[in-house]
């Protein structure tokens, strides 16, 4: 027979089990500080439903009763749905966006070059700001705050080997053309992008806002983008958070660098696949875009556009890096499913904003630019931290909540972000207890530090 005491022991014990879990998931993880809080919690938790067994009179069962009740109550709590405060809604830009304006770009204009001198002619509000980058080291140059010959070499090998895949984006059509069901082979394509490596794939109508206006980079820099095609598949793959963890030093460029290159291989695949079957198809990959990849990406369902301006993935958060192909090759599109609770979160935490060096990520809540509702990022503020520290930062990325890695516990919690607002607080409280609210870098320790200083 179930007595109160017997049920207050086992629900003490069902605490303590999960929490001791967690905190050896912790070890697992390599996060210290979150293990011994957790194992903490899971000594002190079970304390008072066991001790109320002692309380005697008819005082021990009422607080028993009443113990019971209040854990039950906040577990309903967690787990009712609730209605999120912010809406994926209005969030479609009114504009395009011209490559040719974008950080990336405007690093690789050369000082004194007839390209140079046409571009702050035309856009000469940008001149003092960029001067101001261009007074710093640069990314991946020696004499940056975070210069290591090793590691930067390492991601620049994969840069330029990503060089070395823009020749292979487009290419000639085959003559005869396959007649495959869209279903079938949408669902072929997303099952073998994942098993080259993608953690998620989507497909999307291409949409006029998707596409640049003008392109910003390489041969045919200052070109319109002409790109006529139906559909758009989009990629993500997973950066390595043991990497991305020791932002802003070295092996989180190196990992952004390999992840471009994972993806961008994954994308020309995919491509020239398409374009075997008879059908233009053309990869998308970094340095060498047509699309918003974010925005494609969002629209085929694989996330929201959070706070610091990068796409939020449901398992991943924002360590992910993108991929897109645009083809005419009839596809069934996924649609998309607005994660209106990723809005929420982002809304109340700020961990970004916290965290972030150069004060680029806004603070409170979005705001109506060109149309949409979005947080801007202060992209000459971010790309002048890079500049000086040689490094794509990544501080953001490293704290945010929706960065654990993609395994039960976290993805428990996950959960009950996606379902309760009340839920969404005590997460943002719980991770701000386990991990800091300005968790620090992990240390360069290992195969990585080969000069042995860290």
């Amino acid at each position: 027979m179930l007595t109160l005491d017997l049920l207050l022991v086992l629900v003490g014990t069902a605490l303590f089990a999960v929490l001791a879990w967690a905190a050896v998931e912790s070890v697992a993880e390599e996060e210290p500080r979150a293990a011994k809080r957790l194992f903490a919690l899971a000594l002190m938790a079970p304390l008072p439903f066991v001790a109320v067994t002692a309380v005697p009179g008819d005082a021990g069962p009422f607080t028993g009763v009443s113990l019971l009740a209040m854990t039950a109550l906040g577990a309903i709590a967690l787990v009712i749905p609730t209605v999120s405060k912010h809406r994926a809604e209005r969030d479609t830009p009114s504009r395009r966006i011209d490559e040719r304006d974008i950080m990336f770009s405007r690093a690789r204009l050369v000082p004194g070059s007839d390209r140079f001198e046409a571009y702050y002619a035309e856009k000469p509000e940008h001149r003092e700001a960029d001067d101001r980058f261009r007074a710093q080291p640069g990314l991946l140059r020696k004499g940056s705050a975070h210069y290591d010959p090793f590691m930067f070499a390492a991601a620049d090998a994969s840069f330029e080997t990503i060089e070395e895949l823009h020749s292979m984006v487009d290419g000639p059509v085959a003559s005869e053309r396959e007649s495959p069901d869209p279903d079938a082979i949408s669902e072929f394509i997303k099952g073998w992008t994942v098993k080259l490596g993608a953690v998620d794939v989507g497909i999307t109508e291409l949409r006029d806002y998707h596409k640049y206006t003008t392109v910003g980079r390489g041969d045919q820099y200052g070109q319109p983008v002409r790109l006529d095609h139906r559909f758009a598949i989009a990629l993500t793959v997973e950066m390595a958070k043991e990497m991305i963890d020791r932002a802003p030093r070295g092996p989180t460029v190196m990992e952004s660098a390999q992840q471009y290159m994972t993806s961008g291989a994954i994308a020309v695949q995919v491509a020239q696949f398409i374009r075997n079957l008879g059908y233009p198809a053309r990869a998308h990959i970094d340095g060498n875009y047509r699309v918003v990849c974010p925005l494609v990406a969002r629209d085929a369902g694989l996330g929201e556009i959070g706070r610091m301006g990068l796409l939020m993935t449901p398992r991943l958060g924002p360590r992910v890096r993108l991929g897109v192909v645009t083809t005419d090759l009839p596809l069934v599109p996924d649609g998309r499913e607005p994660e209106h609770s990723v809005l929420d979160f982002c809304s109340i935490c700020e961990k970004c904003a916290d965290v972030c060096p150069s004060e680029a990520i806004a603070r409170g809540d979005r705001v109506e630019i060109d149309g949409a509702l979005r947080w801007q990022i202060d992209s000459e503020a971010c790309f002048t931290y890079w500049s000086k520290i040689g490094t794509d930062c990544a501080r953001c990325m490293s704290a945010c909540p929706y960065s654990h890695p993609d395994n039960p516990m976290h993805n428990a919690v996950r959960l009950l972000i996606r379902n309760s607002s009340p839920a969404r607080r005590m997460a943002l409280a719980a991770d701000d207890y386990l991990y800091g609210r300005r968790p620090p870098p992990s240390d360069v320790v290992g195969w990585i530090d080969v000069n042995g200083e860290s």
